[in-house]
């Protein structure tokens, strides 16, 4: 009997010395503390020097495990370990150099589930959404159509070979903007059992613009609807409040009274009818016109652009939308005067408010916890 317990206290000493890096459990809500660690992992991402192993500081408990290399439009993504074996898929943001921020105002909208061809032999097959009339900014689905496939390959092996079941998503700038896409494509191929199940994932798009259209918004808030995706927001930074955005009588959804002008107007006068169908009419031509401007400048003409760094990429269709809207549950960061101190206005420092620092310092002065 006495053997038999200590066989039982061996197997359980075994059992208890593998579970740690799959008991911790990602818990829905907005977590600081997680938050603040991730933004340095994040902001490690855009160093280059790094190289893979622990490092110093307060992230200690990451681990760097694979740096893919740049592809695409200089995207480039990490992932992480944590020591509660919990994935880290750190998306890197905007860098230095043209053919990155091409992608930023490469800015028309492509359907929101679709088809990119990349080159010659290469086509990116996407789906972001269930609903047809959601849209997203054709700039970062190339990133994704870079990204993605690597990220899924990285996490059906770490699955494989780790049991590595829950991985969180980030990105701050142009990275949170790609942790949008990359949080419905992965939400996407695990509902077509394109990626093992019973993943679990959580997404912190920080410093984020908008990345598509109202239904792409509807559509991401619904499959994350468990309380695991945020948009954090310095108020003062304006990247946020980006891209260029236009509402069209063809945003609305059916049913809107707009779509019949005449009907809403067929109980006035003569005269004041023909003055707000007059009136309606200017309205509508001018967002649609300025719909029109959009897609010229802020889709054919970077599209001439970007062919020179993809040669082989083919323009795709634009959706007739630029109505951008921001997703995922908002963190909100409001300046006071000590912030306002500490990072005043420079019109010289166009990204001052954009940076790690200053959400560092909002997190820390709303979010205050031991960390």
């Amino acid at each position: 009997m006495i053997i038999q317990k200590n066989i039982f206290a061996i197997v359980f000493l075994i059992l208890i010395q593998t579970l740690p890096a799959q008991s911790q459990q990602l818990k829905p809500g907005f977590d600081p503390g997680e938050y603040l660690d991730l933004l340095q992992v994040c902001e490690t991402t855009h160093k280059d020097s790094i190289v893979p192993g622990k490092t110093s500081g307060s992230i200690l408990q990451y681990e760097l495990i694979y740096r893919s290399p740049e592809m695409g439009l200089k995207n480039r993504w990490e992932y992480w370990l944590r020591e509660d074996g919990i994935g880290v898929i750190s998306i890197r943001g905007t860098v230095q150099h043209p053919t990155s921020w091409m992608e930023n105002f490469y800015a028309a909208q492509v359907a929101a589930t679709g088809s990119l061809q990349l080159n010659d032999s290469t086509v990116f097959n996407y789906q972001l959404a269930k609903d047809t009339r959601a849209s997203v900014h054709v700039g970062w689905t190339i990133g994704l159509a870079y990204l993605g496939p690597d990220i899924k390959r990285v996490i059906t092996q770490m699955k494989e070979e780790k049991n590595t079941y829950q991985f969180i998503i980030m990105g701050h700038s142009q990275g949170g903007a790609l942790a949008f896409l990359v949080t419905s494509y992965l939400h996407y191929l695990t509902e077509k059992k394109e990626l093992p199940a019973g993943l679990i994932f959580k997404s912190y798009c920080s410093a984020a613009p908008k990345p598509g259209n109202m239904y792409y918004a509807y559509d991401f808030d619904f499959i994350t609807r468990d309380a695991k995706a945020f948009t954090i927001v310095n108020t003062a930074d304006w990247v946020p409040e980006s891209p260029f955005t236009v509402q069209t009588l063809g945003d609305f959804s059916s049913g809107n009274p707009f779509s019949d002008i005449s009907a809403l107007l067929g109980s006035q006068k003569t005269v004041v009818r023909w003055y707000l169908k007059s009136m309606y009419n200017k309205m509508d031509k001018g967002t649609q016109k300025a719909q029109r401007r959009l897609d010229k400048y802020l889709g054919h003409k970077v599209y001439s652009q970007v062919k020179k760094v993809l040669p082989g990429f083919r323009e795709p269709e634009y959706a007739a939308t630029s109505n951008y809207m921001r997703a995922g549950i908002p963190i909100v960061l409001q300046p006071d005067a000590e912030y306002n101190s500490a990072f005043p206005d420079d019109p010289k420092k166009t990204f001052l408010h954009h940076l790690f620092k200053p959400y560092e310092m909002l997190i820390k002065k709303y979010y205050p916890v031991l960390h």
